[in-house]
């Protein structure tokens, strides 16, 4: 039988991070979690219609970033992907939505 060290079942716990933008600064950490408060996280973004990206690299990037605050200038291009990709699928379900 394999025994895990404590910090590998830690390494290996769910994370999640979830992000607000309002077009003014950059996007803004507004709930993160490990565990049973990132799958809460992830259910209630599901919920509510907000699509949900895995990446783990990032999470882990987000995860350092304080709540309330702005996500810092290393992690622009990275989430600036995730907004794009966010964005077009709007704009493709806007579209089913608009077409009969």
């Amino acid at each position: 039988m394999k025994r895990e060290s404590p910090n590998s079942k830690k390494q290996n716990m769910k994370k999640a991070a979830a992000l607000a933008y309002d077009h003014v600064g950059a996007p803004r950490i507004v709930a993160k979690g490990e565990g049973h408060m990132a799958q809460k996280i992830i259910e209630l973004a599901e919920e509510q219609g907000i699509p949900v990206q895995n990446d783990d690299t990032l999470v882990e990037a987000l995860m350092q970033v304080e709540m309330s605050k702005e996500i810092p200038p290393e992690l622009y291009q990275a989430v600036a992907e995730v907004l794009a990709f966010i964005y077009r699928l709007d704009k493709m379900k806007g579209t089913k939505k608009d077409t009969p």
